[in-house]
């Protein structure tokens, strides 16, 4: 067995549910596949102290699920003041609607087609909700409005999709860009290096206690799988599924579509940088 302290970012063993840090507990929602890994991570965020907490993507549209972060709140004392999205992707918010209905609370976003309620969500705004502070850092590249959520009292950063707990994300072309992905990792690695981060909370998958070797191994990956693409077009694979077949041939065939957005968002990253 490999001890998950080899592994990329360190991930946590253990059950996923539950409290991750001080401020900071997770819901998973019932919708594992290949694509969410266990399935949607759903942040309830507070001080310890406090009677108020933030949630950070609700999730799908379940009910259920929906319900149970609720009670998870109730049940630690808590009432939910605000909810925040990290990106638009129905698996972390088509839920944010009904889940406003429940609590009363207002849904901020980058994008203003997911808000509920005047305000926003952009770079260098800081969110205080009961004392617990939260610092908003753009972070495209996956989705065009991704954000993450430094967390800084307990040194940990909330990435959605943009850095997972296990295994690589995708750049979602078109709307997801690799260059704009590259200098979010750099502005990530700037976190874990400049400001002391130290664990990552992401939107699927475990835990990661080591948020610097993570936010490394992306980047060797990324500059990896770009070598990889732009080999494979000087051996004649030209088209985006050639690409796929030719360099993702160990992956799961269950993830080349996805593999495929990443690869258009790589030809396109090659081709403005005149490498093909």
């Amino acid at each position: 067995m490999t001890d998950a302290h080899t592994l990329p970012g360190q991930p946590r063993g253990g059950v996923l549910s539950g409290p991750a840090t001080a401020r900071a507990v997770n819901v998973l929602a019932p919708n594992p596949s290949a694509m969410t890994l266990d399935g949607t991570n759903t942040w309830i965020l507070s001080e310890p102290d406090s009677d108020l907490a933030v949630v950070i993507d609700p999730g799908p549209l379940d009910d259920g699920h929906l319900r149970h972060v609720v009670g998870t709140a109730e049940r630690a004392g808590k009432r939910i003041a605000l909810t925040l999205l990290t990106h638009g992707h129905p698996d972390h918010a088509e839920g944010a609607g009904r889940f406003a209905e429940l609590t009363g609370t207002k849904v901020r976003a980058l994008d203003p087609a997911l808000r509920l309620g005047d305000e926003g969500l952009a770079a260098g705004n800081v969110i205080s909700v009961g004392g617990l502070e939260l610092r908003v850092v753009p972070t495209p590249g996956h989705t065009a409005d991704s954000l993450s959520f430094h967390l800084p009292a307990d040194r940990a950063v909330l990435t959605g999709d943009t850095v997972l707990g296990r295994g690589t994300t995708v750049v979602a072309h078109p709307d997801g860009r690799l260059g704009d992905y590259l200098d979010t990792l750099r502005r990530l690695r700037s976190l874990t290096v400049d400001d002391g981060v130290h664990t990552v909370l992401p939107g699927h998958g475990p835990v990661l206690e080591d948020a610097q070797g993570a936010v490394e191994y992306y980047l060797a990956h990324r500059a990896h799988r770009l070598a990889q693409v732009e080999t494979a077009v000087e051996n004649g694979h030209r088209t985006p599924s050639e690409v796929v077949a030719h360099v993702y041939a160990d992956v799961d065939r269950a993830l080349w579509p996805a593999a495929e957005l990443s690869v258009r968002a790589q030809l396109e990253y090659l081709r403005e940088h005149g490498l093909i």
